[in-house]
């Protein structure tokens, strides 16, 4: 195999890689572990499989002297590292210890061959003037299996909070800075000269053997930091990290002065040495201000993305658009072709990473952030579309019987070690033997209108998002309270209003009728919020710890003002704005409820606001209510939840799950739709399920438009860490041990907690008693309630208030086991495991014509095999709100039989389905 080839194959594997991660990325909503799947296909897949292949070779021409081992070697190596890779993610994925141990031990197995190699490379290399930045090479490899110790001793999953917090800070600095920035620092001394088509700098020669000493010590004061459990040294170690960088970064900035960076490779790469500075300062800025380490944790997930793609992504991809051209090879004319493909859309496509990745990490609206992640994600995998396309050229062009000769020009300078003292400033100057890969981006004309391009792209991105959420992005219709003839005085009032505990304080403004006032809304509460004026003024929604600026203008009258989020002013979260010398209304007040103010004594909303919708912020119009028929039938395409449930497994499991809040508009009756909040787009949540002892790792991402959180009563945990409410766009990763068995529920604790229980944010998770036996069929019914709003809008608070729900529901849609029935066989063994969600009203699961012999709840057996006399049977299972267990039964003759609530007019309400049961 020749070289050329080998470094295709190889780098075809890498591209396998970021096709991987681009997949995972596609349907990270639907994967657990997502947001680590993703990140590790990147990392630990294509990045390092990149710097095995790429430091090896850069070894090989540095040092003028083959690797002990050759390509067989090589290969062994990469062979490695790629099978460690895959039993790591299968491993995570399948929740089997034994497997991530077994991958990490082949990639540090690999790593450390790596080291062997290269040293050995070193000590029997004539000395030559770039062999010093193989030390680089070392140096990253000798720390990725201290880092890949860590990332497996926390894949175990019985960490403490602390340890793991620890654990992942080095986890993330060994991998992240030094496995993949000392490689990326030490290759940049001399691929960045090349790739700008400069010499290389004599300053930066000298100045790069310094920054490695720096960048090391900086490693081991984080590492100190995180072994003492001192998290300010992690800050100190990332700034001596920043010094080591800064040394090979000004280097970089004095040559791209003198020969300025006209490819995408070019300012790809510097654009990702900026992100890796700012990402570094800002990770140890964030570790040592946190207010713990499993805190930390959390906050460290921001500059997941910044990390990943800012420097890691863009490093790669930016490199292989140079490497690539050169390996292709070809000859001088199908060089500059290859580069000419490489480089198509250059500036458009950095514009379109770097200014998304931009947005994306900026406080924006979640709409504008999803809508940014695919402007990213697109405009890095047009990179493996040009690959290809590259490829293609470079295999038409090819001679039909190539011919190698020694001094042949299709192997360039930076493909094959060649005995002169490092690249020559000749061959740095052209970028290969034949000075064929100099393109540029084009004029200063075409540049102009590219990076223009790119910015109209991510305006419109950014359009269309704050569109879909205009309050999310405080835009709302902004009116002045109305001055009613009252004269302008010229003195401006302004008031400081601050969110707290579902609280405006103060609760009461009263500025003198003329006045212009201004309303500074500071949130400092742990949800969003937002001030809305009966007049449709709106501050917009304001996140946890941001503030905003209400302009009312002139006030004439009194006025009410609230939160719109829903459920919020139900809450309490009303505020007065009261005009003191204003007009005297019939009721006495100075302009309070007066007519104009969009509020009548009850304070509904009159309808001549139809753009801001009820007070709650729900939409406005007729309760969904109107339009139920409780007999009709689903359409012939409806398709019942699954009730089946989970199969149960093996004990001593990590069960690693993402659930991801979404808000959809789902059926829940014929004819009847409502805007639920959910977990994972489905009201129930999915069906979580293990034994005793098992540990669950659980990521809540909020892709919702309001604030949410998650309560496991599964696991014993500290609410005010776990249960938190997240923003908008942010996430939350915990971890719990299941200690005891039974059904338990989940659910949305943000305030208010029966609405947001009430609009379909809960679930079930069922731990299996010890020596639970198989049984032929095993359902999981979840009971819940509806207050219903309008058509396609969220549940009415105020009808939750009441208890008197509009339909009560058997896993989220009325009566829909009734018109798709469960089905057995007559004389099968079959188990109901059955949770009452709420949020108000208790169930009492009945099988109509049959008996159970065995009932468990809420913990314990109440009745098994018939009890104590043989002979005993349960005829319901009784639970309060949030109580859950099962009942088994065993039915002889084939026959309908019905399950409902035996409420009889909670079942009439939607809570029943049907048993079919058929002969053997």
């Amino acid at each position: 195999m020749t070289r050329a080839s080998w470094h295709l194959r190889a780098n075809a594997l890498v591209g396998a890689w970021l096709v991987a991660a681009v997949a995972a990325t596609l349907v990270h909503r639907n994967v657990p572990a997502a947001p680590w799947l993703m990140v590790h296909l990147l990392l630990l897949g294509a990045v390092s499989t990149a710097i095995l292949v790429w430091s090896q070779h850069f070894a090989d021409t540095l040092l003028r002297r083959p690797a002990p081992g050759g390509r067989r070697g090589h290969t062994a190596r990469l062979a490695a590292h790629t099978l460690g890779a895959v039993l790591v993610v299968a491993g995570l994925l399948a929740s089997v210890w034994a497997l991530v141990v077994a991958g990490g031990v082949l990639v540090a197995a690999g790593a450390v061959a790596h080291v062997v190699v290269l040293a050995r490379q070193g000590r029997g290399a004539l000395p030559s003037r770039f062999g010093p930045m193989v030390r680089y090479y070392v140096a990253a490899s000798a720390l990725l299996p201290v880092g890949v110790t860590l990332g497996v001793l926390m894949a175990r999953g019985d960490l403490s909070d602390e340890a793991h917090g620890r654990a992942y800070v080095a986890h993330v600095a060994l991998n992240l800075l030094g496995w993949v920035g000392l490689t990326v620092l030490g290759t940049l001394v001399v691929l960045w000269p090349t790739v700008l088509h400069a010499r290389i700098d004599e300053r930066a020669e000298k100045a790069a053997p310094r920054a490695l000493p720096v960048v090391l010590a900086g490693l081991a004061v984080v590492g100190a930091g995180s072994a003492t459990g001192w998290r300010p040294l992690v800050g100190v170690g990332c700034l001596v990290v920043v010094a080591g960088c800064a040394v090979i970064a000004r280097s970089m900035a004095d040559q791209a002065r003198t020969a300025v960076p006209r490819t995408y490779a070019a300012w790809t790469v510097g654009a990702a040495v900026l992100w890796l500075v700012g990402c570094t300062l800002a990770y140890g800025v964030v570790v040592a201000t946190a207010p713990s380490w499993a805190a930390a944790v959390d906050d460290v997930k921001v500059l997941v993305a910044p990390f990943a793609v800012g420097f890691a992504a863009q490093v790669l991809v930016g490199s292989l658009s140079y490497l690539l051209s050169v390996v292709l090879g070809g000859g001088p004319s199908t060089a500059r072709a290859t580069a000419a493909e490489l480089d198509r859309g250059a500036l458009v496509r950095l514009v379109l990473v770097n200014g998304g990745l931009l947005v994306y990490v900026a406080p924006v609206p979640a709409a504008v952030r999803v809508g940014c992640s695919f402007v990213v994600l697109g405009a890095l995998v047009t990179f493996l579309v040009l690959a290809v396309r590259a490829a293609l050229v470079a295999r038409r062009a090819a001679p039909p019987s190539p011919v190698s000769r020694p001094g042949a020009g299709a192997t360039s300078a930076a493909t094959e070690p060649r005995p002169t003292d490092g690249p020559s400033p000749r061959a740095a100057a052209s970028g290969s033997a034949r000075g064929a890969t100099r393109t540029t981006v084009g004029s200063q004309h075409h540049r102009s209108g590219a990076a223009a391009v790119g910015v109209g792209v991510l305006a419109l991105v950014v359009a269309v998002g704050v569109a879909v959420d205009p309050p999310a992005a405080g835009i709302g219709l902004v009116s002045a309270a109305g001055a009613d003839g009252v004269a302008p005085t010229g003195r401006t009032t302004t008031v400081q209003v601050e969110a707290r505990d579902m609280r405006f304080s103060p609760d009461r403004i009263e500025v003198p009728a003329g006045d212009r006032l201004v309303i500074e809304l500071v949130n400092a509460d742990d949800d969003v919020h937002d001030l809305t004026l009966a007049t449709g003024a709106t501050t917009g929604r304001v996140t946890p710890g941001q503030s905003a600026t209400l302009d009312v203008g002139v006030v004439g009258r009194s006025v009410d003002a609230w939160c719109a989020v829903a459920g919020h002013r139900y809450m309490g979260m009303t505020l007065d704005v009261v005009a003191v010398g204003g007009p005297v209304t019939a009721d006495g007040a100075d302009g309070a409820h007066g007519e104009g103010s969009g509020v009548d004594p009850t304070g509904t909303a009159h309808a001549e606001h139809p753009g801001h919708g009820a007070p709650d912020g729900t939409a406005t119009g007729p309760s969904a209510a109107d339009d139920l028929d409780l007999m009709a039938a689903p359409d012939d395409g409806f398709v019942a939840r699954d009730a089946a449930a989970p199969p149960s497994e093996a004990a001593g499991r990590t069960h690693r799950r993402t659930l991801t809040v979404r808000e959809v508009e789902r059926e829940v009756a014929p004819g009847v739709t409502q805007t639920l909040w959910t977990f994972d787009g489905a009201a129930p949540g999915p069906v979580l399920r293990g034994q005793v002892g098992d540990r669950f790792e659980i990521t809540l991402v909020n892709d919702g438009s309001i604030g949410h959180s998650i309560d496991f009563h599964a696991g014993e945990l500290v609410p005010d860490d776990t249960m938190r409410t997240i923003a908008p766009g942010t996430s939350l990763t915990f971890s719990f041990t299941a200690t005891r068995s039974g059904i338990w529920m989940y659910h949305c604790s943000t305030m208010p907690m029966s609405l947001h229980i009430a609009n379909g944010m809960f679930g079930a998770v069922v731990i299996d008693p010890p020596g639970l036996p198989p049984v032929d069929h095993e359902y999981v019914v979840v009971q819940s309630e509806l207050y219903l709003g309008p058509q396609g809008g969220v549940a009415d608070p105020a009808r939750i208030a009441t208890r008197v729900p509009d339909l009560v529901v058997l896993n989220g849609y009325a009566h829909q086991y009734r018109d798709r029935p469960l089905r057995v066989t007559a004389g099968d063994r079959v188990r109901f495991w059955v949770l009452d969600a709420g949020p108000n009203l208790s169930s009492a699961f009945h099988v109509v014509g049959a008996q159970f012999d065995s009932l468990y709840r809420e913990g314990d057996w109440v009745l098994r095999d018939g009890g104590s006399t043989g002979t005993g049977g349960a005829q319901v299972l009784s639970l309060a709100p949030a109580e859950g267990g099962f009942v088994e039964l065993t039915i002889p003759q084939p026959g309908t039989y019905p399950f409902v609530s035996h409420a009889m007019s909670d079942a009439e309400a939607g809570a029943s389905g049907r048993l079919v049961v058929t002969a053997p």
